[in-house]
């Protein structure tokens, strides 16, 4: 059975940072596309940032030069930076094109 599983949500202040982490089990996600979605309140879910299993990313123009999308074989990161209160969103991790994360809460607030 399929697993993925975020980590690193939570209250950040306007202009900090935060790590989000997430890991899919089975080594077979290492040869898949992984990316970050996430979804305000009253708003559709997003995408944010896509990594390929060779490296390439792809980000929305929102979040271009403030955050980063990373990968280690079955596991992704999002670094984000400069974080502003309209990044306030449940943030999933979708792997393969296929599997969702449960979701994780940031919150920008001062």
């Amino acid at each position: 059975q399929v697993q993925v599983v975020e980590s690193g949500g939570g209250l950040v202040e306007p202009g900090g940072s935060r790590r989000l982490s997430c890991e899919a089990s089975g080594s077979i996600f290492r040869f898949s596309d992984m990316a970050w979605h996430r979804q305000a309140p009253g708003k559709q879910r997003e995408l944010v940032a896509r990594i390929t299993y060779s490296g390439s990313t792809t980000y929305a123009g929102s979040v271009k030069g403030r955050f980063t999308i990373s990968r280690n074989n079955n596991a992704v990161y999002l670094q984000m930076n400069s974080l502003k209160p309209e990044d306030t969103a449940v943030y999933y991790c979708y792997v393969a094109n296929r599997y969702w994360g449960q979701g994780t809460q940031v919150t920008v607030s001062s």
